[in-house]
C-alpha cells in the first residue's frame, strides 16, 4: 500500500498528508479550493522547517516529504489509484455523505475508506457505500505529526481485515492505534467534550474566570492545557458540533451545549482560527490575554 488520498487540506487534512508523506507514502491531497491547498502546503512547509531547525529531520528528508505530496482540486482525479482514501473534511454529516457517495462511484470496491470524523457515526457514513465492511474511522489528534494517538473506530459492518490493516498502518506511521466502537463521540470526545462544556458552564455561572479555571486544571489536575484554552485551540464551532452530535445521539441533557458556547459560535468568536475566543489572539497565538468580554468575570 503506497498511495493514499486525503480529502481536505485544512488543519487535520494537511497534518495527515504531512505524516504519510514523511513516512514514504505518495499522498494525493484533495480540496475543492486552490487557496486551501496552497495554505495547507504552506503549513506543511512551515512545520517541516520547524522540525529541521530542531534537528529532528534533515533538509533532504524535508524536501523528500514535500515531493511525496501532489495536490488536486478534482476528487475523481485525486482518488485514482489510491489504495486508501481518508476523508478529513468539515465535521458535517451531509458533506461527508456526499463525499462518500462520490468515493463509492469513483473508487474500486477494494479501496479502503477511512474518515477522520471525531464524533459522527461510522455506520451512518458507510451506509451510502457498497461493501460497507471497508469503511472505518481513523481519528487522528491535532497536531497530527506530533500526537501519537489514532482512535480506530469500527462501524457496525467494518471487517476484521480492514481493522487490522488500519491498526498496522498506524504503527507504520509511528502512531499507537486504540480501538473504539461506533457510538457518538467515541472515546476521546465522549470524555473530553463534557469536560470542556462543564468548564464553559463554570465560566457562564461566574464561579471563576477564564484564567482561573484553566489554572486549576493545569496546576491541580496536571493537564498541559486548560479546557478553555483547549476549546479555543480545537475551535468553538467544532466543539459545538461534536456536542450536538452527542446530544442528538444520546438524548441525554448532560451533553447539551452551554448557552455561552452557542452564543460565542453565533458571534463568530471561534478561538484561535478567528483571533478571539476565551482568549484574545490578536497579538499572539498563545493564550496569554483573556478576551475583553471575560476580563470582569466573575
Amino acid at each position: 500500500m503506497k498511495i493514499v488520498a486525503i480529502i481536505g487540506a485544512g488543519t487535520m487534512g494537511n497534518g495527515i498528508a504531512h505524516t504519510f508523506a514523511q513516512n514514504g507514502f505518495t499522498v494525493k491531497m484533495i480540496d475543492v479550493s486552490e487557496e486551501a491547498l496552497e495554505k495547507g502546503m504552506t503549513t506543511i512547509f512551515t512545520n517541516l522547517d520547524r522540525m529541521q531547525n530542531k534537528g529532528s529531520i534533515t533538509a533532504e528528508e524535508k524536501m523528500k516529504t514535500v515531493s511525496n505530496i501532489i495536490c488536486y482540486t478534482d476528487i475523481e482525479d485525486g482518488v485514482v489509484g489510491a489504495d486508501l482514501v481518508i476523508e478529513a473534511a468539515t465535521e458535517k454529516l451531509d458533506l461527508k455523505l456526499r463525499i462518500f457517495k462520490k468515493l463509492n462511484e469513483y473508487c474500486s470496491h477494494n479501496t479502503v475508506f477511512a474518515t477522520n470524523t471525531s464524533s459522527i457515526s461510522i455506520t451512518q457514513i458507510a451506509s451510502v457505500v457498497a461493501h460497507p465492511e471497508r469503511v472505518i474511522g481513523m481519528h487522528f489528534m491535532n497536531p497530527v505529526p506530533l500526537m501519537p494517538l489514532v482512535e480506530v473506530i469500527r462501524g457496525y459492518n467494518t471487517s476484521d481485515e480492514v481493522t487490522q490493516f488500519i491498526t498496522t498502518l498506524a504503527s507504520k506511521l509511528g502512531k499507537t492505534a486504540v480501538e473504539a466502537h461506533d457510538y457518538p463521540g467515541f472515546v476521546a470526545n465522549r470524555i473530553l467534550m463534557p469536560m470542556i462544556n462543564e468548564a464553559i458552564e463554570t465560566l457562564y455561572n461566574k464561579v471563576a474566570g477564564v484564567s482561573e479555571i484553566d489554572s486549576v486544571m493545569k496546576l491541580g489536575m496536571g493537564h498541559p492545557m486548560g479546557p478553555l484554552q483547549l476549546a479555543d485551540f480545537i475551535g468553538l464551532d467544532v466543539c459545538l458540533s461534536i456536542l450536538n452530535v452527542m446530544y442528538d445521539g444520546f438524548k441525554n441533557p448532560k451533553y447539551a451545549p452551554c448557552p455561552l458556547l452557542v452564543n460565542m459560535v453565533n458571534a463568530k468568536k471561534l478561538g484561535i482560527k478567528s483571533g478571539e475566543g476565551f482568549y484574545d489572539y490578536s497579538e499572539s497565538k498563545k493564550a496569554e490575554k483573556v478576551s475583553k468580554q471575560f476580563i470582569t468575570y466573575p
